[in-house]
């Protein structure tokens, strides 16, 4: 027997592993769960009082709207954070799922079907794994610009079926359903939106529980190993493309619940919700947030849900802005802002980290100045492409400035350029900064 046989041989057959071994990595496995535990109670208790801190109806969809793209983004970061694979069709999944959930919505009102509303996300996800199954068969043969290619090519085909097959998707209107129709449970019909928003709490917890021990589990481990280094997971043992097989599969299951989420919330469902648009949106939550941390996907949903909701209301340009965020975080924080926080991590523990607190507080004037000199400009230079004659007002940070004069743009370009050049004398300084707060002796020889 050769070396790399031996090897694979050691590796797939735990029994021949040391007892001392076996005991400590099961040791490790609970106490990384003990770890979590807490937080996993703190988020539950969160959700729970949630709709008390923002008890509007405003308030209360947009937080619907934030734990569906949660679901979804953190299925998408099976793929690209845990396997490394790049998929511009995810929405397909999601789209699947949640024109299944709305179909069964109408067998249910109409056909006297019964099925508890809580159920019907999970067979939206069942529906999203039964398309992904066979997609992952022929699609995760090679990864890379090959998969990435694919799952384009997927996307655009199931787009255009979705208008072709009018009788499943629904042409161009799209599906729509009545969610209060099903049997009631424990007493709610969910007529309204916070005992939607409970539901979609629940759901999302347990989604977001299950992925997380999905990413502990050995298959969720190979997943980081194929993803890092192919040939070493295949020498020892594991089939790259079994593993992301798997990981596939898994992030279908979970992008169906997330679009059954989204039927429920929405009773509607048309071809926008698995076209390009929508895997590309996912995409931007994910890497913004941080594909390499299982929160990062979490805090770039909540990011970009209150961008689209909350600063859509307020300028035209919102899309606009989020793309300027994500070239700037793959320029300059290609960990996403999740990462950003967790380079901190050694300072904190050397308990160094107020050695920040005066280089970060110089930072901040300059740093605001660039940012509002540059949406003043980007806003004025908006109005004044658009506006008609008679009206040449753009209305800015609570400001109404008359883009005709020339001193909105001269102190606008001030600050802009202000506030980049001193950025730029500091850049050095806040290195330096951070090298002795996160250094191992704190930069000190």
């Amino acid at each position: 027997m050769s070396a790399s046989e031996t090897t694979t041989a050691r590796v797939v057959a735990p029994d021949t592993e040391p007892a001392w071994k076996r005991v400590a990595d099961d040791q490790m496995r609970r106490g990384a769960f003990t770890r979590t535990l807490p937080m996993w109670v703190g988020a539950f208790a969160l959700l729970m009082v949630m709709p008390l801190l923002f008890p509007s109806a405003v308030g209360v969809t947009i937080m619907n709207q934030m734990g569906i793209s949660i679901v979804f983004a953190l299925s998408y970061n099976m793929l690209l954070g845990q396997g490394g694979m790049l998929s511009f069709g995810h929405a397909v999944y999601f789209g699947l799922g949640g024109f299944l959930s709305v179909h069964v919505m109408n067998y249910v009102e109409y056909d006297g079907w019964w099925l508890p509303l809580p159920l019907l996300p999970f067979l939206g996800g069942l529906f999203g794994l039964a398309f992904a199954i066979p997609i992952a068969g022929f699609s995760t043969r090679r990864a890379g610009t090959v998969f990435a290619m694919i799952s384009l090519g997927v996307g655009e085909l199931v787009a255009a079926c979705s208008i072709i097959f009018v009788a499943f998707f629904g042409g161009e209107e799209g599906v729509s359903g009545d969610r209060t129709m099903g049997p009631p449970v424990f007493g709610s019909e969910f007529l309204s939106e916070v005992e939607v928003y409970y539901l979609t709490a629940v759901i999302v917890l347990i989604s977001a529980l299950f992925m997380y021990l999905f990413s502990r589990t050995p298959a969720g481990r190979m997943a980081n190993a194929v993803r890092d280094n192919e040939e070493r997971a295949e020498f020892v043992g594991y089939s790259q493309r079994y593993v992301r097989f798997v990981s596939f599969c898994a992030a279908g299951f979970f992008a169906g619940v997330a679009g059954g989420l989204f039927a429920i919330n929405y009773e509607i469902l048309t071809e926008e919700n698995l076209n390009l648009v929508t895997s590309g949106w996912v995409l931007l939550m994910a890497f913004i947030g941080g594909v390499g941390f299982f929160i990062g996907p979490i805090v770039g949903a909540i990011l970009l849900t209150l961008l689209q909701t909350v600063l859509s209301n307020h300028t035209e340009l919102w899309q606009l802005y989020v793309g300027i965020l994500f070239v700037l975080t793959v320029m300059y924080a290609p960990r996403g802002l999740t990462g950003l926080v967790m380079m901190h991590g050694p300072a904190l523990r050397a308990g160094r980290l107020g050695m920040l607190a005066v280089p970060y507080a110089i930072a901040v004037v300059p740093l605001l100045a660039l940012l509002a000199g540059t949406a003043l400009l980007l806003e004025m230079g908006h109005t004044a492409n658009q506006s008609v004659v008679g009206e040449s007002e753009a209305h800015v940070f609570g400001l109404t400035l008359d883009v005709t004069t020339a001193l909105p743009w001269v102190v606008a370009a001030v600050l802009a350029v202000g506030g980049g050049y001193g950025l730029y004398r500091i850049a050095q300084y806040l290195r330096d900064a951070f090298a002795q707060a996160t250094g191992p002796a704190g930069g000190h020889q």
